[in-house]
């Protein structure tokens, strides 16, 4: 069943910081997701295919560097084609993703941040094979995998810490693209308890930055948030 933006965000707003590693994942992935089911053309499917037919080794290669199947490979490679002929996206196209799934809040900042994560080269632009990858390691990757992309996400400067100003930025940016029906309503001093709650619990010595060891152990400890991320494992 598909759900609007804002079913999604009044079923998914957790009350305590745990919970939020849930909801980012998940915001995260179902617009990109939905993104390339409505994009099936099935009249444009020889076409599309010839990035099977013409180029069969590249399709081994992202099976053997993904968890999807050929015939996933061949879903995801179609939707993509459709909407983005030229075999990439750039963070404009993010941001629109993000606008007309939520448009009753400003996901700009989210779906910069979210572009990031995945444009692992840094080049502004995702190519297919960046794209699949990222959903791979997020969908069909172990507990660490998802774990580790989690930390990155969070890890804005990619300097290999979290810190108090980073983790309000995304915390922010998540209350900003659910705008006004985030429940309960959320302001900035709540949004603080939220980061100060997560500190409490991963910055294992207290040193204001949370490491990917700390941010690790502490995740995996938490059963709140280890079964929250198996869900994935049905959903998807």
């Amino acid at each position: 069943m598909m759900m609007s933006g804002s079913q999604t965000v009044s079923l998914l707003l957790p009350a305590d910081e745990a919970g939020g590693l849930y909801i980012l994942m998940l915001v995260s992935l179902f617009p990109l997701y939905y993104w390339i089911l409505k994009a099936e053309s099935p009249e444009d499917e020889l076409k599309i295919f010839s990035f099977v037919c013409h180029r069969p080794e590249q399709l081994e290669i992202l099976q053997e560097e993904t968890k999807f199947s050929k015939t996933e490979l061949q879903f995801l490679y179609r939707g993509f084609k459709n909407e983005c002929p030229s075999g990439y996206v750039n963070e404009k196209v993010f941001k629109l993703i993000y606008s007309q799934f939520f448009p009753q809040g400003d996901s700009c900042v989210y779906a910069h941040f979210l572009f990031e994560a995945f444009d692992t080269n840094r080049n502004g632009c995702l190519s297919f094979q960046e794209f699949v990858a990222g959903l791979s390691l997020i969908l069909r990757g172990s507990m660490y995998d998802r774990l580790n992309w989690a930390f990155n996400f969070y890890d804005l400067d990619k300097d290999g810490f979290i810190t108090r100003k980073e983790m309000m930025n995304v915390m922010k940016s998540i209350y900003d693209m659910m705008g006004k029906y985030v429940h309960p309503e959320i302001n900035e001093e709540t949004a603080r308890e939220h980061v100060e709650n997560f500190f409490q619990k991963m910055d294992r010595d207290r040193d204001g930055v949370i490491t990917i060891e700390e941010f690790m152990e502490s995740c995996q400890k938490d059963e709140n948030i280890m079964r929250s991320m198996r869900l994935f494992d049905s959903v998807f």
